[in-house]
Formats: C-alpha cells, structure tokens, sequence
C-alpha cells in the first residue's frame, strides 16, 4: 500500500469497486506552444454506466487565437487493461506508461494517432510524513477525492498526426497527475502550468472544499519549482489561504506560510465542459481550459524573490 501512495501513476482501486473512478491527467505542450493537448484516461465504476473511457481536450493556436476542441470516447469496461510493475495501461488501442503515450483517437471531433516519449521528468519531493502531494491526508482511508502529481515537467520526444496534420512535439514539455475515489470536490479551483519565463518554472495549485467525518474544511495544495527548488504551500504544512476573490474566468489568492508569501493571479478566457465523476458517474459537467495565465509573486520576509508568468495554462474554476 505504502509504495502504491509513493507511486500514484499506478493503478490505486480495484476493478470491483463501485461508486468509484479513477483517471491519469497527461499533457502536453508543442515546442512552438501552439498546440496544448490533455489526454485524459481513466474507468468509471458503478452500478449504472461501468466503462472506460479516453477524455481529450486540444487547444490550436492560430494567429494567437486558440481554438479548443474536445471529444470524450467511451469503452467497454473490460477494454480497461492495466499493469503496475511497471505500470501499463491500455484502452483499446491507446496505451500509456510514465515515459510514454500512444493514442489511436478516431471521432467525430477529432483523429489523433503518434507516439510521444517523456524524459527527464520532475518529481516531487517526498517523505514518509509527506508520500505525495496530499502529504499525511494520503494516508487517511475513504476520502472522496484523492490527488497525485506524477511528473510537473519533462521534455517530451515524438510526434502525432492531428487529423490530417503532422505535429512535432520534439522539445515542447509535459506534465502529469491524476485523481481517484467517489467524486470530484463539490467546489475547487486548479490551475498547472509550465511554461514561464524562467524554463526552469512548473507550478500546480488546487483549492477545495472537501468533505471529512462530519464537516467539510477548505483543503490547499500548490507546488511551485523555481530552479530545482520546491515551495509547497499546503493545508498540511499549516500553509493558510489569506484572500481569494474568484470570478467566472479568473481568481486572486494571497497564501502564507511561514514568513514566505505567494500571490496567485490567474484567468482563462476560453473553457469548454469536461466530463467529471460524481459516485463513480461520469455525469458531472465542469469548464476547462488550456490557454489560460497565472502570475506569480513570491517573497520571503515581504522581500520579492521571485515574479513570473505563465501561459498555455490549464485553469479550472468551479466555485
């Protein structure tokens, strides 16, 4: 159990489970920044609607406008075939590993077909107090959402065929997570991006309202990387959200820990519905999108040691 918290690209249910879901969150960004694809794999258990299913978001970039297209491919269930040492999992025709997709994507909104390879990957830092990003809340059975970063960047190699186009992805970078249990939170705001300035800059950040016992709480996790240096803000490492003010397309927070302080502002302009679970069903609606901006200000002691910004952003906001 303990190396499964340690390894959440793995597999983490059971395939008998009920009221249970469970998807792998890849994406990846062309060296040009005009193509950003999400590539969303997962199973989707209950006693209604059990499938498997392949969930893609595509933003194109033309003349800087973006253009977001999605489409959300339903399997049956036994097409769900998955390893974990080391992990290896197929939905018909589309296979994904820590280091590598392989997708055969045939709908109505979009064909996509190519090989893409991961190298160098960032991990985050870990500890037996602190497995992976939830920190001790890993550890605690029955929760209805848990959350795990795979990799926050890497240097992707390969190319894929975008309808009857051939995109190189050689160079562009990536970024991995994933989400299992009940249901998403009924309320959360995330964002992920790296691409800054600074290349060397990958940021993630969820704010939640999530249900525990008896009572509910505003649970925080942001990660930020400057230079091989991790700042984590979280509701574990006694982080506290000061302000926040959250609009249809945009939010403002002020974190503290510590004597650090982190100023987050971000916005998207376009989102388009993404498929959510909610008792295992996929039939939650939420809005996502992939061109969005975060800025970034952190300081220590009031002193600004580092701003940035960030583009080709994935920002969901549903508060």
């Amino acid at each position: 159990m303990f190396r499964k918290i340690r390894n959440p690209i793995k597999f983490q249910g059971k395939l008998n489970k009920l009221k249970y879901f469970e998807g792998w969150y890849y994406k990846v960004v062309s060296s040009d920044q005009n193509y950003t694809l999400a590539i969303i794999p997962g199973i989707s258990l209950n006693e209604v609607d059990s499938h498997a299913f392949v969930q893609v978001f595509l933003t194109k970039t033309t003349d800087n406008s973006p253009i977001l297209d999605t489409a959300y491919l339903r399997f049956d269930k036994n097409q769900f075939v998955f390893k974990n040492n080391p992990f290896h999992l197929q939905i018909e025709n589309n296979h994904f590993t820590k280091n590598h997709l392989s997708l055969s994507i045939n709908s109505e909104e979009m064909n996509i077909y190519g090989k893409l390879y991961f190298e160098n990957q960032l991990s985050l830092k870990k500890s037996i107090f602190s497995p992976s990003i939830m920190g001790i809340f890993a550890y605690i059975p029955n929760m209805e959402c848990y959350h795990g970063v795979v990799s926050m960047n890497h240097r992707i190699m390969g190319s894929l065929k975008i309808d009857d186009k051939i995109i190189d992805f050689s160079q562009g970078k990536g970024y991995i997570e994933k989400d299992w249990g009940k249901s998403f939170p009924e309320k959360y705001v995330w964002m992920q991006s790296n691409h800054f300035k600074n290349k060397h800059t990958s940021f993630m950040f969820s704010h939640a309202t999530i249900p525990f016992l008896n009572f509910k709480f505003n649970g925080l996790i942001v990660n930020l990387v400057v230079n091989n240096k991790e700042y984590r803000f979280a509701t574990y490492n006694f982080a506290k959200v000061k302000t926040y003010i959250i609009d249809k397309n945009s939010v403002d927070y002020r974190i503290t820990k510590g004597n650090l302080t982190l100023y987050v502002k971000a916005f998207s302009e376009i989102s388009k519905s993404l498929a959510a679970p909610k008792d295992g069903l996929m039939n939650q609606s939420i809005k996502e999108g992939l061109s969005g901006t975060i800025f970034i200000e952190l300081y220590i002691k009031g002193k600004l040691i580092y701003r940035d910004k960030g583009v080709n952003a994935g920002l969901e906001i549903m508060m």
